[in-house]
């Protein structure tokens, strides 16, 4: 079976922070774990960054319904080590960027790395 095609993300993304185990079990069972995940969920990033991660979730899960697994797709957050080191190694300079097979789609141009991802998978992709 051939492997799947990897498809990196670089995203601003919202961040919960999480208490070892046994904290979040008795935080889970006070009721108080899911509240506080879902407040730092909402308040971890600005109205337009939310909005964007928003569309990009959405862009993925198409993405994942309709390739399958044929994908792979891993979200890097772009504040992290891993994101700047990956935004330096392929010249991202604007988020959300996509990269497959080593080529960068910067901008949020989901249309331009879809085209690529349905080229490389060896998709016919309609003509407008």
């Amino acid at each position: 079976m051939k492997r799947p095609l990897q498809v990196e993300i670089i995203a601003y993304a919202p961040t919960a922070f999480y208490h070892c185990l046994h904290c979040e079990l008795v935080w889970q069972q006070a009721g108080v774990s899911q509240v506080l995940h879902a407040e730092q969920l909402a308040s971890g990033l600005p109205e337009d960054l939310q909005k964007a991660y928003q569309d990009l979730a959405t862009w993925i899960a198409r993405l994942l319904s309709t390739y399958c697994d044929r994908i792979t797709v891993k979200v890097i957050d772009a504040v992290s080590v891993e994101g700047w080191w990956k935004s330096l190694r392929y010249g991202a300079r604007r988020y959300p960027a996509v990269i497959v097979d080593g080529q960068v789609f910067g901008g949020g141009d989901f249309a331009a790395a879809e085209a690529a991802i349905a080229q490389r998978l060896g998709v016919p992709q309609a003509t407008a």
